[in-house]
């Protein structure tokens, strides 16, 4: 069962047309296979745990289309609604319209939960070719064109400089730059910082 309400007045679709494949089909077409690809990567690691599984969810930006094909900008957080006995029983999946964003190539993406770390690197495995981002990455990068150091940018997120440097590094082959400060600027072309 699928609940729905409000898509009408944000994207034109009566709430009764609404049904998970609809939702998927609405992204842009240049959101649709990273948005394809998060959900099923994160759904499937979701999917190996047996506990506190209501604490486990992930959030994309995505651009979905009105049925007249302007595009809206959504941000939508997926995640256990309900579990029994270590199963997931229901999903949940929240969208809101956030006309602050700003798409560039890259979209954004985001894990949570009790192993978000092991999360977020699964997620990362899959979308390492793809023009994305997570969140810790994205928190990292800003404070590097800030001017910090790795080393005092592990001091202030209260983790090993390696652990920066695994956020860091992989970017420049992810986005094809060749320096620190290439990646800097490509982020602020590609509305990756503000």
């Amino acid at each position: 069962m699928l609940y729905a309400d409000g898509w009408e007045e944000v994207l034109g679709y009566p709430d009764a047309e609404i049904n998970m494949l609809a939702i998927v089909n609405m992204s842009a077409p240049e959101h649709a296979l990273f948005s394809h690809e998060v959900n099923d990567k994160a759904l499937k690691f979701i999917l190996t745990k047996t506990e506190n599984l209501e604490k486990y969810s992930f959030m994309i930006e995505v651009k979905k289309l009105h049925k007249n094909g302007t595009p809206v900008p959504f941000v939508a957080r997926v995640g256990v609604f309900s579990s029994e006995g270590g199963h997931i029983t229901a999903i949940i999946g929240r969208f809101q319209v956030n006309r602050s964003i700003v798409f560039g190539k890259v979209m954004r993406y985001a894990a949570y939960g009790p192993e978000k770390t092991e999360f977020e690197e699964e997620l990362n495995k899959t979308l390492f070719y793809k023009m994305a981002i997570s969140l810790k990455e994205k928190e990292a990068l800003a404070l590097v064109a800030k001017g910090y150091s790795f080393k005092e940018i592990a001091h202030m997120l209260g983790v090993s400089q390696s652990a920066i440097e695994k956020r860091i590094i992989p970017l420049y082959k992810r986005f094809d730059v060749k320096s620190l400060t290439h990646l800097v600027s490509f982020a602020y072309d590609n509305y990756i910082l503000p």
